[in-house]
């Protein structure tokens, strides 16, 4: 859905998955410094969003999803995924229950195959899942933010902000006096300095949720049985993940950043050696410079340099080898 922030001074489009909101506003460097002081506000309207209502919905849940929900106390923010029977990543959901709603927010276009599979698992159950995407967006404010919440707006607060789930009829109204904007860049940009994975950029048809560090705040190690839950517990107590995902600091005289697929090699090996893995996101912050996430093999030595494509990377341990 394009977002009418877009119409905004000094907008500019975002491209790929993100297409429908702002990229940036016109200074990305500015717009970064505001959110991790604190301030500004991100539009983040092109997300799916998907409520589940009735009796059962958190115990429901509970049995599909990969996160303890069955008692989520009201208010409490969670992550979640649904996986593949081999384990394999299908659904990341960003959720909260408001006592009679559970709302969940997800990536751009992937609502429709998730109420699919909800609606295939509803059998007994009393809940009814709704498509909301049309009738609400979702906004970001930053973690300090003193920007006011309308009352009636369910509110997702984590470590690092809030996602707000506002009537899509009232964002303009609401971004004019919570901005300064921000675009999906500068967000992005905060969201691989923290190793933050995100669903189609670090994982892939094979992810399996260690290989990312989806293992504690997205995936339960204590509860039921879910779809997948038995690649989870034979890679935790038995094996480790056959991928890591680490973080590079790239080369900053290099003009273009590697972009998503970028292949991976050891330094020592050149631009033709064999490949290790790939970037998975890349941007430019505003203090350290150009960096990045990638997912490569486990046994990738933690102290080696490595090449992403043409450019040079030192890494940073983000899932232990």
């Amino acid at each position: 859905m394009k977002s009418p922030l877009l119409s905004q001074a000094g907008a500019v489009p975002a491209e790929g998955r993100d297409e429908g909101v702002a990229a940036h506003y016109g200074d990305l460097f500015r717009e970064q410094r505001a959110l991790a002081g604190g301030t500004g506000l991100v539009d983040l309207s092109h997300r799916g969003v998907v409520t589940v209502t009735g009796d059962d919905r958190l115990s429901w849940l509970h049995l599909l999803l990969t996160q303890h929900v069955s008692e989520l106390p009201v208010g409490q923010a969670t992550e979640a995924l649904v996986l593949s029977a081999n384990g394999h990543v299908e659904h990341a959901l960003y959720l909260v229950d408001d006592g009679t709603t559970v709302w969940i927010h997800v990536e751009p276009d992937t609502q429709g195959e998730l109420i699919a599979y909800l609606e295939s698992m509803k059998f007994f159950y009393r809940v009814e899942v709704a498509d909301r995407t049309e009738e609400f967006a979702v906004v970001h404010l930053p973690a300090g933010s003193i920007a006011e919440v309308p009352d009636g707006v369910v509110v997702r607060e984590t470590a690092y902000g809030r996602d707000l789930f506002l009537p899509r009829a009232d964002l303009e109204t609401y971004a004019a006096q919570a901005g300064p904007l921000v675009g999906i860049l500068a967000y992005e940009a905060l969201r691989v300095e923290a190793h933050r994975p995100r669903l189609g950029f670090e994982t892939d048809h094979r992810t399996i949720p260690h290989e990312v560090g989806w293992i504690g705040p997205a995936v339960h190690l204590q509860k039921g049985c879910y779809r997948g839950q038995e690649t989870v517990a034979r890679v935790h107590n038995l094996g480790k993940p056959p991928r890591r995902l680490v973080f590079l600091h790239l080369d900053g005289s290099e003009v273009l950043l590697p972009g998503h697929g970028t292949p991976v090699r050891l330094a020592a090996d050149g631009a033709e050696g064999r490949q290790l893995g790939f970037i998975t996101t890349s941007a430019r912050h505003h203090e350290l410079g150009p960096i990045a996430l990638a997912l490569v093999k486990r046994n990738v030595p933690v102290d080696a340099p490595l090449l992403a494509g043409n450019t040079a990377a030192a890494q940073e341990v983000v899932v232990e080898p």
